[in-house]
């Protein structure tokens, strides 16, 4: 398989289903470009395994995905299943998280004992001290809260909260709820009779406005968010 080629999987059933991309290309979809699926995919084609170049059949397609289309297909593996990253990508990818993760907490976080933060230098040496390992793919500033707590024990670092009473329709809640847990700390919630969930939700100042933009976009506008009196 030529090196300009990687693949796409995904698994169906305990089935695996792979295409080959352009590897540039396909990241950049993934990362949220726009680019039509037909300039990605290499070959029309579905593998079972596309290093050994076995096919998937149409009926199994159509067991698996509901049609026999290649580029709905592909949509779907794009979307939902996994793209392997070149070394070099890879590296790239790391480097620019990193960056954005340091930027992060230079920007939000201060050091208790000034009120003032800390130089970006000195926190990327921090996280070199404590083997920070930096995850390409997920949210810099959900993990720059996770880097914070590692690096408390070498680095003083104190980061502002704002405390958010958020009100959710209950058919979205199994959708947010981890969203919410993951971007803050949850200090009270209730059912309401009308199905709702209601929380007050203790933010990170530097996540609250990600929150609410990606709450309202979860539940299609259907959230009520306010602050929290005395928060």
């Amino acid at each position: 398989m030529s090196k300009g080629y990687t693949i796409a999987r995904i698994e169906r059933a305990g089935m695996t289903y792979e295409i080959l991309v352009d590897p540039d290309k396909a990241l950049k979809y993934r990362l949220g470009e726009k680019i039509p699926v037909s300039k990605i995919v290499v070959y029309d084609e579905v593998y079972r395994d596309a290093r050994k170049g076995t096919r998937v059949s149409e009926e199994d397609l159509r067991k698996a995905f509901g049609t026999t289309d290649i580029l709905k297909i592909a949509e779907i593996i794009l979307n939902e299943g996994t793209v392997q990253v070149t070394a070099e990508q890879r590296r790239r990818l790391i480097e620019d998280k990193r960056r954005q993760i340091i930027e992060f907490i230079s920007k939000n976080a201060v050091d208790p004992r000034t009120n003032m933060p800390h130089p970006p230098q000195r926190i990327e040496l921090a996280m070199e001290e404590v083997g920070v390992s930096i995850d390409p793919f997920q949210d810099a500033k959900e993990q720059a809260m996770k880097v914070i707590e590692k690096l408390r024990p070498v680095l003083p670092l104190k980061i502002g909260v704002i405390k958010l009473r958020i009100r959710l329709p209950g058919d979205v809640v199994g959708k947010a709820y981890g969203l919410v847990r993951s971007m803050g700390k949850i200090t009270k919630e209730e059912w309401r009779r009308d199905g709702s969930w209601v929380s007050v939700v203790e933010v990170p100042t530097g996540l609250h406005l990600d929150l609410i933009d990606r709450l309202n976009k979860l539940a299609s506008g259907r959230v009520e968010i306010n602050p929290e009196e005395g928060g």
